[in-house]
């Protein structure tokens, strides 16, 4: 069983920033595997924001490059999304996730976490 837990979301202003966070546990080789950011906003599709692999590259969307970081603590299996400059745009409910087979980006959405909500407002 593999658990991702999201923590972090809430409501600012334009311009302004949020870190997310998501603890991995489980039966999974965290190491190994690629981890990601999605996000989903109503009425739209899913999509990958932000993916890191095991030797620390990392892909962005190109709507976030240069406001997203993301960054991850192998030791304790933690993934973080550090978000400035957010705008309304990036309203959405964020998911971490990873899959057991993808070392490359962007993972399939086979685990993820029940997101964290991230509201911004002009």
């Amino acid at each position: 069983q593999v658990q991702l837990v999201e923590s972090g979301g809430g409501s600012v202003q334009a311009g302004g920033s949020l870190r997310l966070s998501c603890v991995v546990s489980g039966d999974i080789y965290y190491s190994r595997n690629s981890m990601a950011w999605f996000r989903q906003a109503p009425g739209k599709e899913r999509e990958g924001v932000a993916c890191i692999i095991s030797d620390g590259r990392t892909t962005y969307r190109d709507s976030v490059q240069g406001r997203f970081t993301i960054s991850q603590d192998t030791a304790k299996k933690i993934v973080y999304l550090q978000m400035n400059s957010l705008k309304p745009e990036d309203t959405a409910m964020y998911y971490c996730a990873t899959d057991r087979f993808s070392s490359g980006c962007y993972p399939q959405f086979t685990f993820r976490g029940q997101g964290t909500q991230v509201i911004v407002s002009s």
